[in-house]
């Protein structure tokens, strides 16, 4: 899998070289709204809510971005693993969404400041049955995970765990609850979310990966780039960013 996504990023790579850079501050501006990508599976960082709207973390970040652009957000729902392949297709300026800075993918976009610090955790169904304290005691097992994601990149580095791939997490987890797969590997945050909802699964374990996050954008575009850090810096320095922790975290 992690072979497999780094030719799609060198192919994808290829193919932005043609395009323009339009998402400048001044033409974003002018078009009146902050088009964000993102993947509203993955609590708290992004979901959808009983009203049927994307909110989360991610989201609060973005409406930040645009408010002090002085435009409207717009939220694109799109496959994890078609994030990128958007971004430098044009078709979002900006990719938030829980995304792991990683040296495959910093070879064709270009990140923002870490905004988050994350591990992964392994949930099981709390049956007591299985309760796998590192990712080596999933081998021989089925462990669900969302393509492309790190818990994805993880799992699939150890021989001998047969990987089931799904586009959303809430596929994954029902795939849990029905006793198809042994497990599931995400991110920590969205991981305890999951949890406390459906208090049928635990966690038996968080593996410190040491990960980070960080806000895509196409290569290149330096002036958004500064404005996304800038943006962050005074969202840190002011306490709203310690509110939004507060917020969706506590």
């Amino acid at each position: 899998m992690k072979k497999v996504f780094g030719l799609l990023l060198v192919s994808i790579l290829v193919l932005s070289i043609s395009l323009s850079f339009a998402q400048s501050l001044t033409e974003i501006k002018k078009r009146g709204k902050l088009i964000v990508g993102t993947e509203p599976t993955f609590p708290p960082f992004e979901f959808v809510d009983e009203k049927n709207q994307i909110v989360g973390f991610d989201i609060d970040i973005a409406n930040e971005l645009a408010k002090r652009l002085g435009v409207k957000l717009e939220i694109v729902s799109l496959p994890f693993d078609s994030l990128i392949p958007a971004l430098l297709q044009g078709k979002i300026d900006l990719a938030i969404a829980g995304m792991t800075i990683t040296e495959e993918r910093a070879k064709v976009v270009d990140f923002s400041k870490p905004y988050f610090e994350a591990n992964q955790a392994i949930v099981v169904r709390k049956d007591g049955k299985f309760e796998p304290k590192k990712l080596e005691e999933l081998v021989g097992k089925k462990v669900a995970v969302q393509l492309g994601t790190t818990g994805d990149l993880v799992v699939s580095e150890i021989n001998g765990i047969q990987v089931v791939r799904f586009q959303k997490f809430t596929d994954a987890f029902l795939e849990l609850q029905n006793a198809r797969v042994d497990a599931v590997v995400l991110d920590e945050a969205p991981a305890k979310a999951y949890v406390k909802k459906f208090p049928k699964f635990v966690i038996s374990s968080v593996i410190d990966t040491g990960e980070t996050y960080g806000i895509a954008v196409r290569k290149g575009n330096k002036e958004l780039l500064n404005f996304v850090n800038q943006t962050l810096d005074i969202l840190k320095s002011s306490g709203t960013y310690n509110k939004l922790l507060q917020k969706w975290f506590e």
